[in-house]
């Protein structure tokens, strides 16, 4: 049975772009931490301001964990859809939409596969080749997020054994990158799921998606 991405499409994209709202910011702090003179000192304004910072990391957080349950349900959704579209199209079931997300390094390549096997299906003619540049968005928004995960990972890794100044910002160089990146990343997801909804909705009520 087909369901309606519409409604979980919005709230997603809504989350993304409030994701890339919030890594603004991130990445203000993230250059303020750069310079090596930089302190909050004393005083109220001080205490505000490192506040405000603490403030912002918990609300990334909380958005950011927000967007990954959305998404993972509406990337089921658009699967389970797929499926009804094109049953013979997928190299792996339905539950990979989800799985797929949570096994060890494989969750660099599994959903990316799971996402183009959902793009062919969706469109007009599941079986035809892909034509020029047509996977470009899922590619960039999947090259950018795996960028991402990777420059954030690294960071992290720096960090915890930096014993110097310097240790500590080349890892703060890395988390700058990753959050760059992942603001990419976001722009690119909002235009795979905005154009993946569309041809879903277009071929659910039998129209012929636009090129």
């Amino acid at each position: 049975m087909l369901r309606n991405p519409n409604g979980l499409a919005r709230a997603l994209m809504i989350l993304l772009a409030a994701n890339i709202a919030f890594d603004i910011p991130l990445g203000v702090i993230l250059l303020r931490d750069l310079s090596t003179d930089y302190q909050y000192g004393d005083g109220p304004d001080a205490l505000a301001m490192a506040g405000a910072d603490l403030a912002t990391y918990v609300l990334s957080i909380l958005v950011f964990l927000a967007t990954v349950v959305v998404f993972i349900v509406w990337f089921h959704l658009v699967r389970r859809n797929a499926e009804v579209f094109a049953p013979d199209a997928h190299e792996r079931s339905v539950g990979w939409a989800i799985g797929g997300w949570f096994v060890p390094i494989a969750c660099f390549w599994i959903p990316r596969g799971t996402a183009a096997d959902i793009w062919r299906a969706s469109r007009r003619d599941p079986s035809a080749a892909d034509g020029p540049g047509e996977l470009r968005i899922l590619n960039l928004w999947w090259g950018f997020w795996v960028a991402s995960r990777l420059a954030l990972w690294g960071s992290d890794r720096l960090s915890s054994g930096a014993d110097t100044l310097d240790d500590a910002l080349t890892a703060t160089w890395w988390a700058l990158a990753g959050v760059v990146l992942d603001i990419a990343a976001a722009v690119f997801a909002i235009l795979f799921v905005r154009r993946l909804t569309s041809m879903q909705d277009a071929k659910a009520n039998g129209m012929i998606p636009a090129a």
